[in-house]
C-alpha cells in the first residue's frame, strides 16, 4: 500500500496545481498584462485635444493598426509554435495586393474571381516555402528570406514592366465587376456615429475571426496538438505518428493565405496597390507573436497571445502619435517592449515548466 501511495504522489497527472500556477501556465498572460500597462501609459501621456485616446477615435485608430498586424501575427504565431519562421510574410502582403490590383485594375477581372486567384497565389507561395523547408531541411529563415527577395524583385520589376514604369497599380476605367460588393466585405467600415463618422474598419472583424479560428485550431483540434508536437520535438512527433511534413506545409500555407487576405483588404480599402508596401512588416508580425508569448524555440504559445501582441504593437504605433512624441521613437519603444516581453514570457514559461514536474 505504501508503494502504491508513493507512486500516486509521484504521478504528475495526480498532482494538484493551484489556480495561480494554472494562470501562470497561460502563454498569453504576459501579453495581457503588457497590453493593459501600455494602454494605461498612453492614457496618462495622451496630449491630444480632448484626450481622444480614451474615446472612440483612439480605439478606432489603434485597433485598425492592430487588425493589420494581427491578421498576420496569429498564423505567424502558429508557425512559430510549430518551430518555423517565415520572413516573406511582409513582402507577400504587398505582392498579393499587387496581384489583386493587376487582375482587377489592369485585366478587369471580376473582383471575386480575382480574390480567389489572389488567395490561391498566396497558398502556392506557402506550399513552395513549406515543401522546400521540409524537403531540403534547410532553415526556414534562409528559405523564406530567399522568397522575400524573389517577391520583392518581382513586385517592383514586374510591375514596372507591366504597368508602364509605374509601381502603383490602381483602378482604371469605369465599372469594375464585383468590386463594390467585395469592398463591402473586405474594405468597408461599420458602426459609424457622430463621434466617429468613418466608423471602424471591417478589417477589425477579420482580425477577430482569424484569432477565434487560430485559438480553436490550437486548443480544440488534433491539428493543434500536431503543431505543438512538431514545434517541441519534430523527431519525437514523427516517431509517434504525427505527419510532421504535412503539418509544417499547412502552417506555411496558412501564413501565406493570411497575407493574401491582408492584400485583398488593403486593395479594396484603397482601390490601389504599390509595389513597396508590406516590405519590412514581417518583423512586426514576429514581434507581435513573440510579445504574445510564442517562444522562438517553438512548442509554446497561443493564438490569443499573438493577437494581444498585435494590439500592443498597434497601441505602440498610435500611442506615440497621441502622446505627441516624435514618431522616430516608435522603434525604440517597440524594441523595449519586445525585450521586456521576452523576459516576462521566459519567466512565465520557466514557472509553468516547473509546475509540470
Amino acid at each position: 500500500m505504501a508503494a502504491v501511495s508513493a507512486t500516486r504522489n509521484d504521478d504528475e497527472r495526480l498532482v494538484r496545481i493551484s489556480r495561480l500556477t494554472r494562470l501562470l501556465q497561460r502563454p498569453e498572460l504576459g501579453a495581457l498584462l503588457g497590453a493593459i500597462a501600455i494602454f494605461v501609459l498612453f492614457a496618462i501621456v495622451d496630449k491630444s485635444s480632448g484626450h481622444l485616446w480614451l474615446h472612440e477615435a483612439g480605439l478606432a485608430a489603434w485597433s485598425q493598426q492592430a487588425a493589420f498586424f494581427g491578421i498576420m501575427a496569429v498564423p505567424v504565431g502558429l508557425l512559430m509554435i510549430g518551430g518555423e519562421f517565415d520572413l516573406s510574410t511582409g513582402e507577400m502582403t504587398g505582392a498579393t495586393a499587387i496581384v489583386m490590383a493587376l487582375l482587377v485594375g489592369r485585366e478587369h477581372l471580376n473582383a471575386w474571381l480575382a480574390i480567389v486567384v489572389t488567395l490561391a497565389f498566396g497558398a502556392l507561395i506557402g506550399l513552395l516555402n513549406g515543401y522546400v523547408v521540409t524537403k531540403t531541411r534547410l532553415p526556414s529563415f534562409i528559405v523564406t528570406l530567399a522568397t522575400f527577395f524573389i517577391l520583392r524583385g518581382a513586385s517592383v520589376g514586374g510591375v514596372l514592366l507591366l504597368n508602364h514604369n509605374s509601381t502603383q497599380v490602381g483602378l482604371t476605367g469605369g465599372h469594375h465587376s464585383g468590386f463594390d460588393s467585395a469592398k463591402h466585405v473586405f474594405g468597408a467600415s461599420f458602426a459609424q456615429s457622430s463621434a466617429l463618422p468613418n466608423g471602424y474598419q471591417i478589417s477589425i472583424l477579420w482580425f477577430i475571426a482569424v484569432t477565434i479560428a487560430g485559438g480553436w485550431v490550437l486548443s480544440r483540434t488534433k491539428f493543434g496538438n500536431w503543431i505543438f508536437a512538431v514545434g517541441g520535438d519534430a523527431n519525437a512527433a514523427r516517431n509517434v505518428g504525427v505527419p510532421v511534413r504535412r503539418t509544417k506545409i499547412a502552417l506555411f500555407m496558412s501564413t501565406a493565405m493570411a497575407a493574401g487576405l491582408v492584400g485583398v483588404i488593403s486593395f479594396t480599402q484603397a482601390g490601389s496597390a504599390v509595389s513597396e508596401q508590406g516590405a519590412g512588416y514581417e518583423f512586426y508580425y514576429i514581434i507581435a507573436a513573440v510579445v504574445g508569448g510564442c517562444l522562438l524555440t517553438g512548442g509554446y504559445g497561443s493564438a490569443i497571445g499573438a493577437a494581444l501582441g498585435a494590439c500592443i504593437t498597434g497601441m505602440a504605433f498610435e500611442g506615440v502619435i497621441y502622446a505627441g512624441w516624435d514618431s522616430s521613437w516608435n522603434f525604440t519603444f517597440l524594441g523595449a517592449v519586445l525585450f521586456l516581453a521576452v523576459a516576462v514570457n521566459t519567466l512565465i514559461y520557466q514557472r509553468a515548466t516547473r509546475a509540470r514536474r
